[in-house]
C-alpha cells in the first residue's frame, strides 16, 4: 500500500496520497448497487478491477466506470498488488474467497453474512489478527436514517429507560424472483433470515448490547419458495431490554420500520432509509447533491399516549443517511492502521443470534446463548 508520511510541522504539506486500488468480487445487487457506486465515491479509494463472469454485467460495469478493469474469475485478482478486495459475490463465497485474501495478506471487505456460523466467522477473525491483515464486514445498515436518528434520541435521554425495540424490514414481493438467495440449498446460505435478519439482529446488537436469549419464527409462506421469507425473532438483552425483529417478503401492509418504547416517550419511524433507492436509481453520493436526507413529511414521532398515524407526538428530524461513512472508515483505517468500522468478530457475534434463531424455529424452543458468545471476546 503507497501512502505518503504527513508533513512535520511547518513544513510544505505533503503530496495527497495515491488512492487505494480496490477489486471487487461480484457484481450483482450487493457489488453493482452498493459496493461499486460507494468505492468510486470515497475519496482515497479507486475502483481498480471488477470481477464478474456474466457478459451483460461486464458490459455494465464497463459503462458505468469507463477504464475499470474486468475480469471473468477471482483468481485474476492476487497478483495484481491490489490495496483492498471487496468480497460481492454469493454467500457461499465468502468464507473461501476471504481465507485466500486474508492468507496473501490483502486487506479484505466482505458482504453479510460474513460466514454461514459463528465458529467460521471467529476463523477467519482468527486469521486477520495473526497475518495482521485488515478485516470487515459491510454492515451498512449502521448508517441508515433511522438508525443514526434513534441513536441520537438514546444518546440524548428522549425516550427514558428503553424496554422494547420492534424494528420490521418487510416488503410485499408475492412472486419469487428465482436466484441463490431463494434457494434452499444449505450451502447457499439463502433466505430471509441470514439476509435482512443480519441487518435487524446487527443494529439491535449494537443498540442495545448483547443478547442472551432467543426466540424466532421461520415461515416458508409463498408457494414453491425453498427457504423462509416471513421471520419473526425475540431476543433478550443481556440488560433486560426486548428487541422484537421481523423480516418478510410476504406483508400486504407494512409495519412501522421502527418502533422504540421507554419509560419516558416512544419513537415511530415509517419507511425505508432513501439511499438504497437512490442509489438503484444511478444517483449517486457525489458531494453536490445533499445525499441521504427525506423529506419532514416522512419524519418519525416522539411522544406518549398517543398513536403518530392520529397526530400524537412531535415529529423528529431524521438525520441524513450516510452509507459514504462505511467507506471512508475503511480507507481511514487502511491507511492509520485504525480499527474496521465493522469487526468480524461483531459479525460473529450476530450470527450466534441467527444460529440460534434458526435452532428457536426447527425445535420450538426458546435457545440460551452462553456469555462466551454473546459479546464478552
Amino acid at each position: 500500500m503507497s501512502t505518503s508520511a504527513p508533513a512535520s510541522p511547518g513544513s510544505p504539506a505533503s503530496p495527497t496520497p495515491a488512492p487505494l486500488r480496490v477489486g471487487l468480487i461480484g457484481y450483482g445487487l450487493a457489488g453493482s448497487v452498493f459496493h461499486a457506486p460507494l468505492v468510486a465515491a470515497t475519496d482515497g479509494l479507486a475502483l481498480d478491477t471488477v470481477v464478474t463472469s456474466d457478459p451483460d454485467r461486464q458490459a455494465r460495469a464497463r459503462a458505468e466506470f469507463p477504464g475499470v478493469r474486468v475480469v471473468p474469475t477471482a483468481a485474476e485478482l492476487w497478483d495484481r498488488d491490489l490495496d483492498l478486495v471487496v468480497i460481492a459475490s454469493p454467500n457461499r463465497t465468502h468464507v473461501p474467497l476471504a481465507t485466500t485474501a486474508l492468507e496473501a495478506g490483502t486487506p479484505v471487505v466482505v458482504d453479510k453474512p460474513l460466514a454461514a456460523t459463528a465458529a467460521e466467522a471467529r476463523a477467519l477473525a482468527d486469521l486477520a489478527e495473526r497475518s495482521g491483515t485488515f478485516l470487515s464486514v459491510f454492515q451498512n445498515r449502521r448508517w441508515d436514517n433511522d438508525f443514526l436518528t434513534l441513536r441520537r434520541l438514546l444518546a440524548d435521554g428522549e425516550l427514558g429507560e428503553v424496554q422494547r425495540f420492534e424494528s420490521r424490514f418487510e416488503r410485499w414481493r408475492p412472486q419469487l424472483k428465482g436466484g441463490w438467495r431463494e434457494s434452499g440449498a444449505p450451502e447457499e446460505i439463502g433466505g430471509l433470515l441470514y439476509d435482512l435478519g443480519s441487518h435487524v439482529v446487527d443494529q439491535a446488537l449494537v443498540l442495545f448490547g448483547p443478547a442472551v436469549r432467543v426466540y424466532a419464527e421461520t415461515d416458508v409462506r409463498r408457494p414453491d419458495a425453498e427457504t423462509d421469507d416471513d421471520t419473526f425473532i425475540a431476543l433478550t438483552h443481556a440488560n433486560g431490554i426486548r428487541s422484537h425483529l421481523y423480516v418478510s417478503a410476504t406483508t400486504a401492509q407494512l409495519g412501522p420500520r421502527m418502533r422504540v418504547l421507554g419509560s419516558r416517550a416512544g419513537y415511530v419511524k415509517y419507511g425505508l432509509d432513501p439511499q438504497e433507492g437512490a442509489l438503484r436509481d444511478g444517483l449517486r453520493p457525489d458531494g453536490v447533491m445533499p445525499w441521504g436526507e427525506e423529506p419532514p413529511h416522512l419524519w418519525g414521532r416522539l411522544g406518549s399516549g398517543e398513536s403518530p398515524l392520529t397526530g400524537g407526538g412531535i415529529p423528529v428530524p431524521t438525520e441524513p443517511g450516510d452509507y459514504p461513512a462505511y467507506y471512508a472508515a475503511v480507507e481511514a483505517a487502511l491507511r492509520t492502521g485504525g480499527p474496521a468500522p465493522v469487526t468480524a468478530l461483531e459479525a460473529a457475534h450476530c450470527l450466534d443470534v441467527l444460529e440460534a434463531a434458526r435452532r428457536s424455529s426447527q425445535e420450538g424452543v426458546v435457545v440460551e446463548i452462553p456469555a462466551t458468545a454473546s459479546g464478552s471476546e
